[in-house]
């Protein structure tokens, strides 16, 4: 009996801990790659949100200013990445990829359309050659269908 009730409440009690493991371990910063992002941050999605639309926060304003970033000299091409939905709850206009190590500021292109997209380079803590996520948002200005898995070139800034 004793040994059943500690099979019951043994998992209780780990899975009380997994909480702690919530927030992702802080990726240390490499130099030469600018942790200052000056991404305006859309709000998060209401808790009713069912469409696209819905967890599309970013403003008209962002979005226009995203797609109507050209080609800059001086920016860095750091590869090429198929990409793939990102959680649609996440506001914002971003790239989760293994192609930066640090947060910075950068620019997507898709490799068949070739329309770009401004956004927010993320680290995944993943390898270089690994998939990337890309934000709902990011995902819509592409212009490509929500279920499609795009190769995109990244560059930094």
């Amino acid at each position: 009996m004793e040994r059943l009730r500690l099979v019951l409440v043994l998992p209780l009690a780990l899975l009380g801990g997994c909480a702690l493991f919530q927030e992702p371990a802080p990726v240390p910063e490499v130099p030469g790659e600018s942790a200052a992002v000056t991404a305006t941050a859309a709000p998060p999605p209401p808790a009713a949100a069912r469409t696209a639309e819905a967890f599309d926060t970013t403003t008209a304003a962002q979005r226009a200013a995203a797609t109507a970033v050209p080609a800059r000299q001086g920016e860095t091409r750091l590869g090429t990445t198929i990409v793939s939905l990102g959680p649609p709850a996440e506001p914002g206009l971003w790239l989760r990829t293994g192609l930066v190590s640090a947060v910075t500021m950068g620019r997507i292109e898709d490799a068949q359309s070739g329309t770009s997209v401004a956004l927010e380079l993320r680290p995944s803590g993943g390898p270089a050659t690994g998939g990337s996520e890309i934000s709902l948002a990011a995902m819509r200005l592409l212009g490509v269908p929500l279920t499609a898995m795009p190769e995109v070139v990244a560059y930094r800034d």
